[in-house]
């Protein structure tokens, strides 16, 4: 039996022609610049003001508002140097390649196999260190670095799009029996984001619920 060109196509693995953006052409580069850009500036502040309270015990950061919402209260703890470092150097770092992935996308660069393989190793290990200090902070320090969070809010999404692209792409292992799945995770891709990150607003929400109920 002849199959036609759309069939001969696993579902969910790129078709001929598909552009370097993968099955987001448009919105990965953005999302990797954008949100690179943000989890880089609030690592940038963070390793300022972790300056700053290096310098002067006595001064309080900026993001200190209140009892939850009080970077001061991290950044003194060993979760905040876990690599005997300041953590928010990894982000420096880290983000300043991604916003260079999606600048280089953007201009029409081709990437590599290897290069996509890097970037997923380097979001894979951001998101387990990200939902490693959600647990520290929400449980174990009790309080809330609102610069934290928004590495938190970039991390995971960066994290999301790029493994679904590389899986869409053939970069990741996920032909075969897994076309399936792997067509359903890039069909309903802002389902699965919308839960994660959510899940992520109720844990801060019932945590601190105590507090967030005497501002009502």
């Amino acid at each position: 039996m002849q199959h036609s060109p759309a069939e001969a196509v696993p579902a969910g693995l790129p078709g001929p022609g598909e552009p370097e953006g993968g099955p987001f052409p448009r919105l990965l580069p953005w999302l990797l610049v954008i949100g690179g850009a943000v989890g880089w500036l609030a690592s940038f502040v963070l390793t300022v003001e972790k300056i700053a309270l290096l310098r002067d015990p006595e001064y309080v950061p900026t993001c200190s508002i209140n009892p939850v919402l009080s970077c001061g209260s991290i950044m003194t703890t060993p979760q905040a140097e876990l690599f005997g470092f300041p953590n928010p150097l990894l982000g420096v770092a880290g983000f300043a390649v991604v916003v260079t992935a999606g600048a280089a996308l953007l201009a029409g660069a081709g990437l590599g196999r290897w290069f996509w393989l890097g970037l997923q190793a380097g979001v894979t290990c951001g998101a387990v260190l990200v939902h490693w200090l959600i647990f520290q902070s929400l449980y174990v320090i009790g309080a809330l670095c609102p610069y934290c969070m928004l590495v938190w809010a970039v991390t995971i999404p960066l994290f999301w799009y790029v493994t679904v692209h590389n899986l869409v792409r053939g970069h990741l292992p996920g032909g075969g029996s897994g076309a399936r799945v792997v067509a359903a995770l890039r069909d309903y891709h802002t389902v699965a984001i919308a839960l994660w990150s959510g899940a992520v607003v109720v844990l801060i929400a019932v945590r601190f619920w105590s507090f967030w109920s005497t501002l009502v």
